[in-house]
């Protein structure tokens, strides 16, 4: 890259960055794209910066999928590839560069395995090393996978929800393969059965790890040394007063300032009706909220501060906490929940004070699969759901809100079908049409047509439906119903072509 377009790509980077901060008040998701995946559904969602080329990797049931990401926000489908045994799913995935080498590590849930893939030129994924569960590695069903770099070497840390929980490090080999360093059995001071979310903050030298224990409620900072070797400093227990750690899930952090902070998120066990899934079923439900803890000056945590729920928010049964950006000691994050089925922007200040912005309700449960990524200033999310019926993937752009006050949206559809379809098939897809005003709620109203121009410009389509929603929530949520998923499979065979349009209007 020459001079001038370096310039011009740093002015760039500035703009984005200071423009996305200016009106951090008013930021909202707006969805770019979305695809079929090859596999049943989208478990967890990581993405990586190769040569100039930006992918995604979703990996799901049996399989993973690799896509190409473009500026636009816009998923082309490049390979899938099988997981060990087609178990899964890959619960845990990481990608990062190992002297040299690109490395995609992944968590196989219930096939018990690590599994590291090469990185290919083009994205794709080569298989080079497997490492299989003992009983002192409490590999079996692994969920969170972080990498941490030291000065020499760089190691893999690995969680998950075993008969016997616990938490490893492995160092990482050049050729990707994994030799274990520590084991750490869970006990009951440390918070490490159910490691489903880990972060590291480096500061002043040191190397610090934090994770959270979902089933036993809490979160706990060790110190990671050279050698890969780590300890426990403190634990934070769940309490009803000043944190929300009642099956703690995911956790991020930040730097702002002078201050380091960690961020915490929960999905109550309140919500898992799975007889015996839940190890202490004497929980007591006293809401929902996003915990912020500060680092104090040797590496422990410190409870700061608690974003409740309420109904201006969604943040009932968080599963992923992703910092979309970080710019002038203010930090945007986007909490991804199963049980709203939506994405939460929130704003960090250097304070420690955790806001909400704006949410979009996505129409499917965000289940670990949420994914931020930015691509020459622009911020994207990257969402998955577990659902077996959706097998999707989605982007969104996070941008400035769009004033859509006083309009409404109108979702045209317009379609013909075969030659061979019956008199009798037709009436039933037009029935089925008509009736997903019935199944679907956000969807304010809904008229249908037979096409009666006669400029001759008409694209052969021969059928046109009109439904209108009140706001993009209702859009999303129709998009990934059930019933209109199950629409498109029962109509899907007997369509010869369609047009959709949106548009918005008052």
């Amino acid at each position: 890259m020459n001079c001038i377009k370096k310039v011009v790509l740093a002015i760039v980077l500035v703009s984005s960055q200071i423009g996305l901060a200016q009106v951090s008040e008013e930021l909202m998701l707006y969805r770019k794209d979305f695809k079929s995946i090859s596999g049943n559904n989208t478990v967890s969602v990581t993405s990586y910066e190769k040569g100039g080329n930006h992918y995604v990797f979703a990996g799901g049931v049996g399989n993973i999928d690799v896509y190409c990401l473009s500026k636009e926000g816009i998923l082309t489908p490049i390979s899938n590839h099988e997981l060990y045994r087609k178990e899964g799913p890959a619960r845990g995935m990481v990608a990062d560069n190992i002297n040299g080498t690109d490395y995609l590590f992944v968590a196989n849930k219930h096939g018990n395995v690590i599994e590291t893939f090469k990185i290919l030129n083009n994205g794709s994924l080569k298989r080079v090393a497997l490492v299989e569960d003992t009983e002192e590695t409490y590999l079996g069903t692994a969920i969170t996978l972080e990498v941490i770099h030291m000065k020499k070497s760089s190691y893999l840390f690995i969680g998950g929800l075993e008969e016997t929980p616990g938490l490893s490090s492995f160092k990482i080999q050049n050729d990707g393969k994994l030799t274990h360093v520590q084991p750490m059995r869970d006990d009951e001071t440390i918070h490490t059965d159910g490691v489903i979310g880990m972060f590291t903050h480096k500061i002043k030298g040191k190397t610090f790890l934090y994770t959270s224990g979902f089933q036993d409620n809490g979160v706990s900072s060790f110190r990671v040394y050279e050698n890969g070797r780590f300890k426990n400093i403190n634990n934070i227990s769940d309490n009803t007063t000043d944190r929300f750690l009642t099956g703690a899930y995911p956790v991020t952090g930040v730097t702002l300032g002078n201050n380091n902070y960690v961020i915490v998120g929960h999905r109550h066990h309140k919500y898992y009706k799975r007889g015996g899934f839940i190890k202490r079923p004497d929980f007591v439900y006293h809401g929902d909220g996003v915990s912020v803890f500060k680092v104090n000056n040797k590496g422990g945590l410190e409870p700061h501060f608690v974003l409740k729920d309420d109904d201006t928010t969604k943040l009932q049964g968080q599963t992923r906490i992703e910092v979309v950006s970080i710019h002038n000691n203010e930090a945007i994050l986007a909490v991804g929940t199963r049980d709203d089925a939506s994405i939460q922007l929130c704003k960090l200040n250097a304070e420690g004070i955790l806001s909400p912005i704006n949410y979009l309700e996505t129409g499917f449960s965000i289940y670990y699969g949420l994914r931020s990524h930015t691509i020459e200033g622009s911020h994207f999310l990257i969402a998955g759901s577990f659902r077996f019926d959706l097998k999707k993937i989605a982007t969104y752009k996070v941008s400035p809100k769009i004033n859509r006050e006083g309009k409404v949206l109108r979702h045209m559809v317009s379609l013909k079908y075969k030659e061979e379809a019956t008199e009798e098939q037709v009436a039933e897809a037009i029935k089925a049409f008509v009736d997903l005003g019935k199944d679907i709620p956000e969807i304010a109203d809904i008229e249908w047509g037979i096409n009666d121009s006669a400029e001759g410009n008409s694209k052969g389509l021969t059928h046109c439906f009109t439904l209108t929603f009140n706001d993009e929530h209702a859009r999303e949520i129709y998009l990934f119903h059930k019933a209109h998923l199950d629409l498109v499979s029962q109509i899907g065979p007997i369509i010869a072509d369609v047009l959709v349009l949106d548009y918005w209007t008052d």
